[in-house]
Order: C-alpha cells, then structure tokens, then sequence
C-alpha cells in the first residue's frame, strides 16, 4: 500500500499528470491529423454553427 502514498507527494504527482497530459494531446492530434479523410471531414465541420443560422433564416 506504500505505492498508494506515491500518488499523495505532488513532487511525484505533478509530472505524472504532465505525462498523461502530454500523452492525451498526442493522440488527439494523431486522432485529428492521422487520415485525410477524417482530417477532410472534421474540417468541412468547421462552419456547422454558421450554416444552422442561415437556415433558420431561409425557414422563415
């Protein structure tokens, strides 16, 4: 149970989470950046809340 105690030491903790953080963001930009065609879709995304107006303009 002393490993448990690691965690409690924020000179411990602190580049720990710095680490996973680290390791979060990576992967997101992998997830993001990884293949064309899911980078050509989110970024057809981009405009959404724009286009939601526009129609609730034409609706009337």
């Amino acid at each position: 149970m002393e490993w448990l105690m690691w965690f409690t030491q924020f000179e411990n903790t602190k580049p720990l989470a710095l680490v996973i953080f680290f390791t979060v963001f990576c992967a997101v930009l992998f997830y993001v950046f990884g293949s064309r065609q899911r980078g050509a879709r989110l970024e057809s995304y981009k405009n959404m809340p724009f286009l939601d107006e526009h129609q609730d303009v034409k609706g009337n």
